[in-house]
């Protein structure tokens, strides 16, 4: 099984950088494939990012492509959110989460919440203007 910890969230001003991490124990960390999803106030959680198991497949939602890059380097169980041109609108708080690699992984699946059994406690993001 595997456990995840979120960090590397913050305040930061509107158009500025931040660098989510995301740590996994467990040795069956290179079998799942990884997310990011964030949840604003009074809104359901949503897709932002995910990685396929063998890092072949990216997948970004539509609302953060060229400002976001999604990683993963599975000999130190990490898979990083690389934030640039910071929003109001990409405050939330952003959670870590594992799908096992038999999930084929498609630009659909990825972005399913329910796809995901293992879920971090979260890392709030804060843009001001």
């Amino acid at each position: 099984q595997v456990q995840l910890v979120e960090s590397g969230g913050g305040l930061v001003q509107a158009g500025g950088s931040l660098r989510l991490s995301c740590a996994a124990s467990g040795r069956s960390f290179s079998s799942y494939h990884m997310g990011w999803f964030r949840q604003a106030p009074g809104k359901a959680r949503e897709f932002v990012s995910a990685i396929s198991w063998n890092s072949l497949d990216t997948y970004l939602a539509d609302s953060v492509k060229g400002r976001f890059t999604i990683s993963r380097d599975d000999a130190k169980n990490t898979v990083s959110l690389q934030m640039s041109s910071l929003k109001r609108e990409d405050t939330a708080v952003y959670y870590c989460a594992a799908s096992p690699r038999l999930l084929p992984a498609t630009a659909h699946s990825m972005s399913v919440p329910d796809n995901f059994q293992l879920w971090g406690q979260g890392t709030q993001v804060t843009v001001s203007s």
